[in-house]
């Protein structure tokens, strides 16, 4: 059930995307779809590996929404930062903690601060992130402590 529910999303995706539809250029989409769905399959019996969506729909919207103003305050900052005729950059690496208990909301908050210009996620450990601030200050550890309180409260799994 779950590879007609792939195919029929991919098929509607292609047709919507190409915008074409000609007989060889669907055919060549349907051949596409199949062979990402061989693929999936191919790669589904080798290791069943899968990841559980347990995020809060509603919460997350939300979320989604707070991170899109952020991005867009970001991009003024960094815009001004790069502008300024003296480039005030204070770059620095520091570790961030995070509190999310499923690998989806941490690969949300990771991206998340990715996401925000000026900021990069460099690497993983258990427990933190090391991330590239372009202009580091003080109130940066506050806004991602912030962050990752916010994409923690769109998990469905219980808080320890």
């Amino acid at each position: 059930m779950r590879l007609v529910v792939y195919a029929v999303i991919l098929s509607g995706l292609w047709l919507l995307w190409s915008g074409i539809y000609k007989s060889l250029l669907i055919t060549f989409g349907a051949a596409s779809v199949l062979l990402v769905l061989l693929i999936t399959v191919r790669m589904n019996r080798i290791d069943g590996d899968r990841i559980e969506i347990e995020l809060n729909p509603l919460k997350f919207i939300g979320y989604f929404g707070w991170l899109l103003l952020e991005i867009a305050k970001s991009n003024i900052a960094v815009t001004k930062t790069i502008l300024s005729a003296s480039m005030p950059i204070k770059q620095n690496l520091f570790d961030v903690p995070y509190t999310q208990r499923t690998d989806l909301g941490q690969v949300i908050f990771a991206n998340s601060i990715t996401l925000t210009p000026g900021t990069v996620t460099v690497e993983t450990e258990d427990g933190h992130f090391l991330v590239h601030a372009l202009s580091y200050s003080s109130d940066d550890m506050d806004a991602l402590a912030d962050m990752d309180r916010r994409v923690s409260e769109t998990e469905l799994v219980a808080r320890v």
